[in-house]
């Protein structure tokens, strides 16, 4: 019976290497010349530490991590921005956690909108991931294309294809 599995992986490989880029490119910039900017990423925990010197800079630099991560094919969704930066003497800092893995009550949406979409498919919740099995591949794809729309806030990726 053919399968896939849908989870929500952020490869800590790519995020570090977005990183660097991010620091080389910041180290050039004009705008941030002579400017406190540290960038630290914690990969046990999939956290960055931001350090700058005003919010702007901290604005700025988060703009362009997630466009430089976003080439390295990391999701823009992937970041958690919504801890909002603090001061700490003349230092902004913040602290941007990295969503990975499907978390439970995720996975239930997943599983309801596959219900709803009405095919012919069986999907259900292993650990950090949603296994959809069903009689036809076809099914399978359009499961994979219909997921594609929806508005979940995590980015989604399809592995183990079987037939």
């Amino acid at each position: 019976m053919p399968s896939f599995d849908i989870v929500s992986k952020v490869d800590a490989q790519l995020l570090d290497n977005a990183v660097n880029v991010t620091r080389k490119e910041i180290t050039n910039r004009f705008d941030f010349k002579n400017a406190h900017v540290v960038m630290d990423f914690n990969r046990k925990e999939y956290r960055l530490n931001i350090e700058t010197d005003d919010d702007m800079k901290m604005r700025q630099l988060i703009d362009v991590l997630v466009s430089r991560a976003h080439k390295q094919g990391v999701a823009p969704e992937a970041f958690d921005l919504s801890k909002e930066g603090m001061q700490s003497g003349k230092v902004w800092k913040k602290e941007v956690t990295v969503k990975n893995g499907l978390k439970q009550e995720d996975a239930k949406k997943i599983v309801k909108l596959i219900k709803d979409a009405g095919f012919k498919v069986q999907a259900s919740i292993n650990d950090d991931l949603v296994r959809v099995t069903g009689k036809k591949i076809d099914d399978l794809q359009a499961i994979i294309q219909a997921s594609k729309t929806w508005e979940l806030g995590i980015p989604l990726q399809y592995e183990n294809m079987r037939s």
